[in-house]
């Protein structure tokens, strides 16, 4: 059984187990979390396709918080002097997925 989800822009194919990087979200006291914008489901059996979305969660439980890979921007300009250069790491959220509830 899997589902497809949407969070922060991005959709996930997630199956029981499963742990994802997602962009940074609330979770409660415990570290549950729960995706209610499940775009499809299949379960062996059967299909279910949202219109946009089911009314299904996928709960998972809060494993750490991990920053992403450094990114590099590098500006120059030629014959000016001008030379900068910044980087950025992308904060996320590890999520490890417990439950499909359809």
């Amino acid at each position: 059984m899997y589902a497809i989800i949407q969070t922060g822009g991005k959709q996930y194919r997630v199956e029981k187990g499963d742990i994802i990087d997602v962009e940074l979200l609330d979770a409660d006291a415990n570290g549950i979390v729960e995706f209610k914008q499940v775009l499809f489901i299949n379960n062996g059996s059967s299909i279910k396709i949202g219109s946009p979305h089911l009314q299904s969660t996928v709960r998972g439980e809060l494993v750490d918080f991990v920053r992403g890979p450094k990114v590099i921007a590098f500006k120059y300009k030629q014959r000016k002097g001008i030379r900068r250069k910044v980087g950025h790491r992308q904060h996320y959220a590890r999520v490890k997925i417990t439950d499909i509830v359809e």
